[in-house]
């Protein structure tokens, strides 16, 4: 394994926010400036990712002390994953590293988006709370889950045991399904456990169409919530106004409009504003909630790639 920075000091205490999930390299073809593949020699870019990381990024990016949850392998990919980590300041004594190859996300058509996977036996799996530093839990506050990681056995059930565990001793439970094609197969059950589990889900109408596929999108949302009444539940639509369902009350906003360069992370980076604006000042309404996750999504867009906003370029577009 080569030499990895260290991070930050953490010494003072554990963070508030975990998120345990996915943490993946996407490779990615470069392509055309139409968006179709290079198809004679092909280039690859390799982007540090996964839902689960980039949604710790984003709060952390906003400024909040925050961890990623997870497995790493000891590669090449993984040590860019593992720097990028500490570039975003998250707290590494959450990031284990096993003798196991990385799991990568082979993106070969971005136009509209096709990829598969590659992680059989991949580090991911490996991932062990019991490993994590002694104390964490009694700071812990909020915990997100979500993507892949809930279907990749045996990671999920480790996953989903420990979201029970944290919900059972009063950490608030945040849920994206984040649908991929790895969940087309025996998805549901692992989908009702999450969301019984969950204070807060986050669904876009892309996933709503893929989870319950010949229901309208209002059919969806009522089988969504029907999982869980008592969960808020946030539904995305792009650059279309967004539903936020929360203690009784439909609220509906739309995102800011911005110059869009990709809208790669544009959903890891809304639920990771949501969640920050819930810890960071919990007497804003329910619709500034909602305005700072939608404020985030944006911003977000306005950089290629999956980019985390800082709190300037959110409030920057909250002003506006």
């Amino acid at each position: 394994m080569s030499t990895c920075n260290t991070g930050p000091d953490f010494s003072s205490g554990f963070p508030a926010f975990i998120s345990a999930g996915d943490i993946l390299t996407d490779l990615v073809r470069v392509a055309a400036p139409d968006g179709t593949p290079l198809q004679a020699d092909s280039q690859w870019r390799a982007h540090p990712g996964g839902a689960g990381w980039n949604v710790a990024r984003a709060v952390a990016r906003l400024g909040l002390p925050t961890a990623c949850a997870g497995a790493l392998g000891t590669d090449n990919f993984s040590d860019e994953l593992w720097n990028a980590s500490v570039a975003a300041g998250l707290d590494m004594r959450f990031m284990q590293r096993v003798e196991r190859p990385p799991l990568l996300a082979i993106v070969h058509q971005t136009h509209p988006p096709a990829y598969y996977f590659i992680g059989e036996q991949s580090a991911d799996l490996a991932f062990d709370p019991a490993k994590l530093p002694a104390g964490w839990r009694a700071q812990a506050k909020w915990a997100h889950f979500g993507c892949i990681s809930l279907v990749r056995q045996p990671l999920g059930e480790t996953l989903a045991t420990l979201a029970a565990e944290l919900r059972d001793a009063g950490v608030k439970i945040s849920f994206d399904p984040n649908y991929r094609n790895l969940m087309a197969h025996g998805y549901e059950p692992i989908l009702r456990r999450m969301a019984a589990l969950a204070d807060l889900i986050k669904v876009s109408d892309e996933d709503l169409h893929m989870l319950f596929p010949g229901h309208s999108e209002a059919e969806a949302i009522d089988a969504m919530r029907a999982l869980n009444p008592a969960a808020t539940l946030l539904v995305t639509r792009g650059a279309h106004p967004a539903t936020l369902y929360a203690a009784g009350e439909v609220i509906e906003a739309a995102p800011p409009r911005v110059e869009v360069a990709d809208t790669v992370g544009a959903g890891d980076a809304s639920i990771g504003g949501l969640l920050f604006s819930l810890m960071s000042a919990p007497r804003r309404t329910w619709r500034q909630h909602l305005d700072f996750a939608l404020a985030a999504g944006a911003a977000a867009c306005r950089r290629p790639g999956a980019h985390s906003p800082t709190l300037d370029e959110v409030v920057a577009l909250l002003a506006d």
